[in-house]
């Protein structure tokens, strides 16, 4: 058996034991979608429903009301939101929902709301360890995120050969998901939109799509190299600048169909329990709903804690706070408005729905109202891809450093490492490489949610103390807020 078949072999059967499914209703269901809600439920009663009580407090630090610039770390909490976010919100909010929908019917948006709101628990849970646990160096940088909280947190409570053993495990994972499903991914499907738009198959890009990945590898490079301080510069730039292009086109198709959104919502509540014409029925929706949350939002993954453990406070429980507004800003507004914009304009409902690619779903829904949609979403696209690698180059980067004794060598090495593969997934037939990766992004919530589980009542501890401490006046705000 030669390399390639190999590695396609491996791949195929990595990717069905990680996404193993049941079959309920007639709907398959992935169990690591049941182990992630399930972790989303779980935190959500123990900490006392904290998405519902902490809003407020969780807008007043990203504004900087709570922010003391002389604390440790590299980055504001607006910073590590907006570098956080990128991460996750991608090219899933875009055809990950359509294909959603296709499938599951309007319900699924019901359901997928839920999750993202179980989701929001379990990110403030691994964001406030991932500070608690992290390391500050003699150069002023900072190293965190699951990795430090299982080695060092799982220390703490006596398991500490199981912690070293859950941190490198988690090490492993995530660098193949940094590499392919946050890079290759990116930058081939970037690719193929920006190929689509300058003429297809007639495009002067159609035949050297590598010229784009150069071209992705020097603007990422230029971003990378200059550490976490650098991503969030342009992460905090990038990511409210696309959120509203974005957010914008759906307001105009929505506002075009305005006499329609009463029934369109009504389809939602009511596709959520009595779908018509969606295998499974009620759970087939239910199940698509909450898979593609868990796909979108990556609550349990432990993925965003390493870029929130780099932000300047000495409170972890204020960046659990601040990172519990991610999962609703990617899965309640942005994925909810993609998901409105394909009901209320019916493209779902086209019979070659299901065998359209996820964008091209979206994109006929915009052009209804839009017809120079498409180059809107070649921009949303480029940046939507642009910002997830870099966000996920830094993930990779911290977790080889991890694998190599916080070695700034290595981090470098990752570093360039991760810029090849940017231009060699843009010309790549990916299929088995991104299940593969895939397979790593998702086990990597089979050791952060162990570690999490086992550390529960500390999280608990520490974010109801804060938020008691804060809510008695004992924590004041600053006089001048830090942005």
């Amino acid at each position: 058996m030669n390399p390639v078949e190999w590695f396609n072999d491996l791949s195929e059967g990595v990717t069905n034991t990680v996404f193993y499914s049941v079959s309920i209703a007639g709907a398959d269901l992935p169990l690591i979608v049941v182990w992630l809600v399930v972790a989303g439920a779980f935190f959500t009663v123990w900490l006392g429903f904290m998405q519902v009580r902490g809003p407020k407090l969780s807008i007043d630090l990203v504004k900087g009301k709570y922010s003391d610039p002389n604390d440790a770390g590299e980055v504001t909490h607006f910073q590590a939101l907006a570098t956080a976010v990128s991460g996750t919100v991608g090219l899933g909010n875009i055809a990950g929902v359509a294909i959603a929908i296709s499938l599951g019917g309007p319900g699924a948006t019901f359901w997928m709301i839920l999750a993202g709101l179980l989701g929001m628990a379990t990110k403030m849970a691994e964001c406030m360890m991932g500070v608690k646990y992290r390391r500050r160096h003699a150069d002023g940088s900072v190293s965190g995120g699951p990795m430090y909280y299982l080695r060092d947190g799982l220390a703490d409570r006596g398991y500490g050969t199981a912690g070293k053993v859950l941190a490198v495990l988690f090490a492993i994972f995530m660098i193949g998901g940094a590499v392919g499903g946050g890079n290759m991914f990116q930058s081939n499907q970037a690719t193929a939109q920006i190929v689509a738009v300058t003429g297809g198959e007639d495009s002067f890009l159609a035949d050297v799509p590598w010229v784009v990945g150069l071209v992705f590898a020097a603007l990422a490079g230029a971003v990378i190299i200059g550490g976490i301080k650098s991503i969030a510069r342009v992460t905090e730039k990038i990511v409210p600048f696309m959120a509203v292009l974005y957010i914008l086109a759906c307001i105009v198709v929505l506002v075009w169909n305005i006499s329609s959104i009463p029934t369109a919502i009504g389809s939602i509540f009511s596709g959520a329990f009595s779908p018509e014409g969606v295998a499974g029925g009620a759970i087939g929706a239910l199940i698509v709903g909450f898979q593609r949350a868990a796909f979108s939002n990556e609550a349990g993954l432990g993925s965003a804690s390493v870029a929130h453990s780099a932000v300047k406070t000495e409170e972890p429980a204020t960046e659990g706070f601040v990172a519990m507004l991610e999962p609703f800003i990617d899965t309640v507004v942005i994925c909810t408005m993609t998901a409105l914009t394909i009901v209320i304009t019916g493209a779902y409902t086209n019979p070659d729905a299901s065998e359209l690619g996820g964008v091209a779903l979206t994109s006929n829904a915009f052009e209804t109202v839009l017809p120079w949609f498409p180059t809107v979403l070649a921009v949303a696209v480029v940046l939507f891809a642009f910002s997830t690698m870099i966000s996920w180059s830094y993930y990779g980067m911290k977790a080889t450093g991890y694998m190599f004794g916080d070695s700034r060598l290595a981090e470098n090495v990752f570093k360039v490492v991760f810029l090849v593969f940017t231009v060699i997934g843009s010309a790549a037939a990916l299929g088995p490489v991104i299940n593969f990766s895939d397979s790593m992004i998702f086990l990597m919530s089979l050791p952060n949610l162990v570690g999490l589980y086992i550390m529960a009542p500390e999280i608990r501890n520490v974010i109801s103390s804060y938020f008691d401490r804060v809510q008695s006046g004992e924590v004041q705000q600053v006089a001048e807020p830090v942005h």
